[in-house]
């Protein structure tokens, strides 16, 4: 009877220490992308047996509410949302204790705030469609900020050329000199232009090109 009692108090601690453990899903804190880019977002897992459990990727768009784009249990147990399907995938590295989404063919649209979700039961989740109903039973991550913005062309100075009239004999003569300014970005450009002793003049002149050249 003593070892029996022996037995389960040593079981009951046991169970207990499971159970204390704390589950964790950490995110990095930012992303940035680019449209027609691709991105990986991840999750670290701990606590918990992620092959076991259901995952989740819930977005926030800036202004709107939890959006549920991705339920994951396995390859052959899974649904995407209409507006990310084809373009994200999911999968769980359960070696590494990793659930991460590959996305490619990013759009500016899909700025928004991405949270990793575990449902606090087996396989299961709750939603309807693809709105979020409740949080209630499922753990998140921190979230991580996605960015999608379009690339910034580095600043390149102009190339200057000036050119200059032929001398004429007439005091009345009316006589221009041409400052020609060439491949540079962005293509507004602020000249400043002298003459002798004469005050500097600014010109700015606003980009005449089509906004993609």
């Amino acid at each position: 009877m003593t070892t029996m009692t022996i037995f389960l108090s040593l079981l009951l601690t046991f169970l207990s220490c499971v159970q204390s453990e704390e589950v964790t899903l950490i995110q990095p804190e930012a992303e940035n992308g680019h449209p027609g880019g691709s991105l990986r977002l991840t999750c670290k897992t701990s606590g918990f047996d992620l092959d076991s459990y259901t995952m989740s990727w819930v977005r926030q768009v800036p202004g709107q509410g939890l959006e549920w784009i991705v339920y994951y249990y396995a390859s052959y147990s899974n649904d995407y949302a209409p507006a990310i399907k084809d373009r994200f995938t999911a999968s769980k590295d359960t070696s590494n204790n990793i659930f991460a989404l590959e996305m490619k063919s990013l759009k500016i649209e899909d700025t928004a705030i991405y949270y990793c979700a575990r449902d606090s039961d087996y396989n299961n989740i709750y939603r309807t469609g693809w709105v979020v109903l409740t949080t209630a039973k499922m753990i998140f991550g921190s979230g991580t900020q996605l960015t999608v913005e379009p690339r910034q062309k580095s600043i390149v100075k102009p190339k200057l050329s000036a050119f200059y009239p032929p001398k004429s004999s007439s005091k009345d003569a009316v006589q221009a000199a041409v400052c020609l300014a060439s491949d540079f970005f962005p293509k507004d450009i602020s000249l400043q232009l002298a003459f002798g002793d004469k005050p500097k003049a600014n010109v700015t002149r606003p980009s005449v090109l089509k906004p993609d050249e």
